[in-house]
């Protein structure tokens, strides 16, 4: 019934003729509801007082979108649902409110499309998780304050009970269901993968790969070799398009995925743990398929020769953390075995090599001091965070990374996938000029994007504000994402830039594998570019919000207690922990108009472990 209803609504704002005697019946019905009004040609139209739409529900606005324009869509508070959902048709009636803007409120709900929705139980009504909008229904009284359960937004029974919001073990459901990725909790797919190819692979095996990963790593995406002889750099990528064929079930999941998600507790892999920790994975000591590129350097110009791409078997002789490679760059040996030293006789070298290529890169891209804060959690609360800088390990695999991403995407014709950033628009470039000046640091329009930018970077290291201006810079850009066009990636300075070197845990570097093996491109590779590039943003969202959970459910029990904080956001009152749980964010309540990145000892007041709101006081 739902569509047969918006159908004849659309009919009607299309001063469509043709009625059938259901219709008309129905039409009858809003006629004398006074919703309808008969034309005196005899046609339908909708009482102007009225407007009919559907519901959207977006994080902080709803919209009532219009059946036919899209230029007709109105805001409306979250007060005014009265009682709707997302996905609901309703009629709202026009308000005239010179004061607000709020323009309309639903009246009616015409038909409300069948929803399963994650609610929990507060003072004996239901409100949902996602918007915390309330929902009247006497069957709340049956569940336990802070029941979390899944109902039918129609008849309010019960469809899933998930548990209570006192129990921490909770959020990764929340998290996951929210954000529509619960399928990812369902059972692997069996995957029957073995090492029979029966052509001639180019055998490796017997040079001395190593990877560079964190200690926890179990999917060994990369791995490295330096030739220092000829200044070859041999690139080996684990070979993922041999194993998950095009259009099979298990493409199609990985697909629909299309990341992996890496939450503080857990790994939920794009791909069967079979193959993203066994098969694919180039683990330590293990014969593995890889697809290898082989780069000629040339050292003294720092530039790429040219390069070769083959399907190849390697054997890594050795899996290294982050951590061990620091120790051996600074000149800390520890106790190393005949093979470790083989490896660190190039890779010594190799680092050198690449600062020098690092140095001239930065030249066009752009240096972030990024540090990456880890939740460690225990029992699934929050311990402590762990915060990740970028060392000299990260960066030598960093640069060995970038070289083969770059080859990828010279081999790619016109249309293939690309990695791709454009240039921030000319408002926010001056914007960032403004709020930085704001900040007391001194700074100009220059003759173009990147000027202004690196004119901005080196002013700001002579001030205090170095990694705070660093992160207005970047909330200045645009987004990256994938497109079937290349162009052009102006974070890094690359004219050209593809994603390569992880088909474990990106389905991106899974479609260029195959575009470089089969020199096909898919025909839908438009819509694959703009799926890939929604999910990698939607699964951004969900971590978020699973770390904002941990981090809501640590100051629960820590009310009363000071934390210092710097603000981030100066029209919402936000602002950041900057020390012990760093990165938690609090409103605070009585904020007085603190400069922008303005330090203090606030006081946590009160938590809301639903909606992750943490509110604080300035002392």
């Amino acid at each position: 019934g739902f569509n047969l209803l918006k159908e004849l609504f659309i009919k009607i704002q299309t001063n469509a003729k043709n009625y059938s005697k259901d219709e008309l019946e129905k039409i009858e019905k809003f006629i004398n509801d006074e919703i309808i009004v008969k034309t005196e040609e005899g046609n339908f139209e909708i009482n102007s007082k009225y407007k009919v739409a559907l519901v959207r529900i977006e994080k902080r606005v709803v919209i009532l979108e219009d059946l036919v324009s899209e230029l007709k869509n109105i805001k409306i508070e979250f007060d005014d649902l009265n009682g709707a959902y997302n996905g609901d048709l309703v009629l709202a009636k026009r308000v005239f409110n010179p004061r607000s803007k709020t323009k309309a409120k639903i009246v009616k709900i015409l038909d409300n499309k069948k929803n399963d929705v994650l609610v929990y139980v507060k003072d004996n009504a239901f409100y949902t998780l996602k918007e915390n909008i309330r929902l009247e229904h006497k069957s709340a009284y049956k569940y336990d304050e802070l029941d979390v359960l899944v109902i039918d937004n129609k008849s309010f029974d019960l469809v899933d009970r998930v548990g209570n919001l006192n129990d921490a073990k909770i959020d990764e459901y929340i998290s996951l269901n929210l954000y529509d990725e619960l399928y990812r909790l369902e059972k692997h797919l069996d995957v029957n993968a073995l090492m029979d190819d029966i052509r001639q692979r180019v055998d490796l095996r017997e040079l001395p790969f190593c990877t560079i990963d964190p200690n926890s790593a179990k999917d060994h995406d990369d791995a490295i070799y330096f030739d220092r002889s000829e200044n070859i750099l041999y690139v080996a990528i684990a070979d993922v398009s041999y194993f998950v064929k095009e259009g099979s079930l298990l493409d199609e999941l990985a697909f629909k995925k299309s990341t992996s998600i890496y939450l503080p507790s857990k790994v939920l892999p794009m791909l069967p743990p079979i193959l993203s920790e066994e098969m694919c994975s180039l683990k330590e000591g293990v014969d593995r398929y890889s697809y290898v590129f082989k780069i000629y350097l040339d050292v003294e110009n720092l530039s790429v020769k040219k390069s070769e791409l083959f399907e190849a078997i390697i054997n890594s002789h050795k899996n290294f953390s982050y951590g061990r490679i620091d120790r051996v760059i600074e000149g800390h040996l520890d106790q190393y075995s005949k093979l470790e030293k083989e490896i660190f006789d190039y890779l010594i070298p190799l680092y050198d090599i690449t600062k020098r290529y690092r140095k001239k890169r930065l030249e066009k891209g752009y240096d972030f001091r990024t540090t990456e804060n880890r939740l460690k959690l225990k029992n699934a609360m929050l311990e402590s965070i762990d915060v990740e800088f970028s060392t000299a390990s990260h960066q030598l695999v960093e640069e060995c990374m970038l070289f083969a991403n770059i080859e990828a995407s010279k081999k790619v014709n016109n249309v293939g996938i690309y990695r791709i950033h454009e240039e921030p628009p000319f408002k926010a470039v001056s914007k960032l000029v403004d709020d930085v000046n704001i900040l007391g640091v001194n700074v100009k329009l220059q003759s173009d994007v990147h000027e202004t930018i690196t004119h901005i970077q080196n002013k700001a290291r002579q001030s205090m504000l170095g990694a705070e201006i660093d992160e207005l810079i970047i909330q200045a850009q645009t987004q990256a994402k994938y497109s079937s066009k290349n162009l052009g990636h102006f974070g890094l300075g690359f004219s050209s830039y593809s994603h390569f070197t992880s088909p474990i845990r990106r389905y991106s570097d899974l479609v260029l594998h195959r575009i470089l093996k089969t020199k096909q491109t898919p025909k839908n590779i438009d819509e694959i570019c703009e799926h890939i590039s929604l999910n990698e943003r939607k699964v951004d969202q969900l971590v978020w919000d699973f770390e904002d959970r941990k981090y809501a459910r640590w100051a629960a029990l820590h009310i009363g207690e000071d934390i210092k904080v710097k603000v981030v956001d100066t029209e919402k009152a936000k602002a950041v922990c900057y020390e012990k749980m760093i990165g938690m964010k609090v409103v605070l309540e009585n904020y007085k108009g603190q400069r922008l990145f303005s330090k203090m000892k606030v006081r946590i007041k009160s938590v809301d472990i639903a909606t992750k709101l943490i509110i604080a006081s300035i002392i």
